[in-house]
């Protein structure tokens, strides 16, 4: 009997440890990778800003007198100075001009071991772009000095427009390698072909994140892009989800690839600190809870040997009230099993509710795209097109961000705020909500601020505030006329806004607060859960603003949300 309650014991013990770690796992993983979405996102914004700082530099050099006269036959040694001081105030690599053959004929480090003076540079894709009329743009290993740069070009044209030649200047990118090197990061951002220009690990620089064809090689070759790497693969493969095996090691990995050129910034965070967070907060569980077990077995001997006590001195009494306390402990015995009954019961039926009201958040959120995927539906049959396919793609996301919410709706997370435009939204809320307005043949008017009113939220929330408030609109002017929806989005005083206002039944008697309580609706039966207000209550207060509404004058209701602009609440936040 001892061995069986050791291996028991031993059994819900490792069961315990496990399930603690898997959890705390999952938990500190999500940490991990929030911290490196954050990380990931704030190197994106110092590449594409260390590419665009520079840009306009060539446009001005190209209509720079002194250029205009070299390349027109000029002396050269006057701009050879000019650039020199170009480049040193700046901190670029080089600034050089070439002529309409490619050849170098001034240049900022004219006069030194490395010049550009006499190299031809016809075969760079940049100076192909920026003689057709384009700014050409590239970023390759430099074929005079071997040293990487990011290279940008402009055409010099005479006042008749005859294009004399080509003014380019080279930006060395190295010191974002540096910065990533510096702060302990593993980062590498690749072209479009999968080539790592930068990395914080210079083994990882010139390698390929896939093996290159033929075609590939030889574009590469041709633009002298690398000269003398071979340009082998990294030991890397992606794994599922946010994971990779880099140089065999498991780490999280995230990327972006919303950067020119087609390039993509690649983050890797290594998984120690999940590891021994999770062993820690495991170790910490199983100490607790061998401590509520001690304490609890404690307790109980205490209670024991009390009761030994009391037994012994009681056992005279107890022997003659032996068949009464025998009664008593029966009574008592089904006073526990109804007591247990009634506690499943009350957890049964709470559980219960909780999932009622998740099935009555699903069936509201789910009913408006569905409506309006029918009309669509209906529109399609009777025009015999498939127009209405790319609304129907709209509508499924929507749905399908709405299902990702609610299935955290027992538990609900705060999603990643990011920059929202209230006009933008308002404007897909309007497509979502289009048929109703056609079919009741409503007056809508639109009166959006033309610049963008850019708060800090969740888009997909916010529209489905938006949309909620113009469903009640039309629904309180299906009885009444004039039928006339007004839709405003402006910002003011620190805070974006938005306003619908329609000629409805208006509020009547009832206050905002009264018609946000779950389940409160003015809508015949069948026809709404008076949920839409409740919704839209709680996603404004998520998103730290506040809602308002009041009757119309003339007839009719306004509604009306303020949220912090997104340079407000960065500030607040700060």
């Amino acid at each position: 009997m001892t061995v069986t309650r050791t291996i028991l014991f031993s059994i819900l013990f490792l069961a315990f440890a496990s399930g603690a770690y898997v959890l705390s796992s999952g938990y500190f993983r999500s940490e991990e990778v929030t911290r490196a979405e954050g990380r990931l996102s704030l190197y994106h914004s110092t590449v594409v800003a260390e590419l665009d700082r520079f840009s306009h530099l060539t446009f001005v050099l190209a209509r720079d007198p002194f250029v205009i006269e070299t390349a027109s036959g000029g002396p050269t040694a006057p701009l050879d100075g000019r650039l020199a001081s170009f480049a040193n105030q700046s901190g670029l690599d080089a600034i050089y001009l070439m002529d309409f053959e490619g050849l170098t004929i001034s240049a900022s480090n004219a006069g030194s071991a490395s010049s550009f003076v006499g190299q031809n540079y016809s075969f760079r894709p940049y100076f192909q772009e920026a003689l057709e009329g384009g700014q050409g743009r590239f970023y390759g290993i430099g074929a005079t000095t071997g040293l990487p740069g990011y290279f940008i070009a402009d055409s010099v044209v005479s006042d008749l427009g005859e294009a004399l030649g080509v003014i380019a200047i080279k930006i060395d990118l190295t010191r974002l390698e540096n910065s990533w090197r510096e702060g302990g990061e593993q980062v590498l951002l690749t072209n479009a072909d999968g080539v790592v220009l930068l990395a914080s690990n210079p083994d990882w620089r010139y390698r390929t994140l896939t093996p290159l064809d033929a075609d590939q090689r030889a574009a590469i070759a041709e633009t002298r892009q690398f000269p003398g790497q071979p340009l082998d693969p990294l030991d890397w493969r992606e794994g599922q989800g946010d994971s990779a095996i880099i140089a065999g090691m498991e780490v999280i990995h995230l990327a972006t690839d919303d950067l020119p050129h087609g390039w993509q910034l690649h983050y890797f965070a290594s998984t120690d600190p999940v590891t021994t967070r999770s062993w820690l907060a495991t170790v910490l569980a199983v100490v607790i809870a061998g401590g509520v077990v001690l304490v609890f077995l404690m307790r109980r001997t205490a209670q024991t040997q009390a009761a030994l006590t009391a037994l012994e001195a009681e056992e005279a009494e107890l022997r003659r009230a032996y068949d009464l306390l025998a009664v008593e402990i029966e009574d008592r015995r089904a006073a526990e099993r109804r007591l247990s009954r009634t506690r499943d019961e009350l957890a049964r039926a709470s559980r219960l509710a909780a999932l009622g009201q998740l099935a009555a958040s699903v069936t509201h959120e789910l009913g408006q795209p569905i409506t309006a995927m029918r009309n669509h539906l209906a529109a399609a049959e009777i025009g015999g097109s498939d127009r209405a396919l790319p609304q129907l793609t709209g509508l499924v996301e929507r749905m399908e961000g709405i299902t990702r919410q609610l299935k955290f709706f027992a538990n609900p997370g705060e999603d990643a705020l990011k920059p929202v435009d209230l006009g933008h939204a308002m404007r897909e809320a309007l497509k979502l909500v289009a048929p109703n307005v056609e079919a009741l043949q409503i007056n809508l008017v639109e009166e959006i601020e033309p610049a963008p009113v850019t708060v800090q939220g969740n888009a997909l929330r916010i529209e489905q505030v938006m949309v909620n408030l113009l469903r009640n609109a039309i629904d309180a002017m299906e009885d009444s006329t004039p039928r006339d929806l007004t839709v405003r989005v402006g910002s003011g005083a620190g805070t974006g806004w938005f306003e619908v206002a329609d000629r409805g039944h208006g509020l009547g008697q009832s206050s905002l607060p009264e018609l946000q309580e779950p389940f409160v609706t003015s809508r015949e039966s069948g026809q709404g859960m008076g949920l839409g207000l409740a919704i839209s209550a709680g996603i404004v207060k998520e998103h730290h603003g506040a809602m308002t509404a009041r009757n119309r004058a003339g007839g009719g209701a306004v509604f009306r949300v303020e949220i912090p602009l997104a340079d407000t609440a960065k500030e607040a936040a700060e």
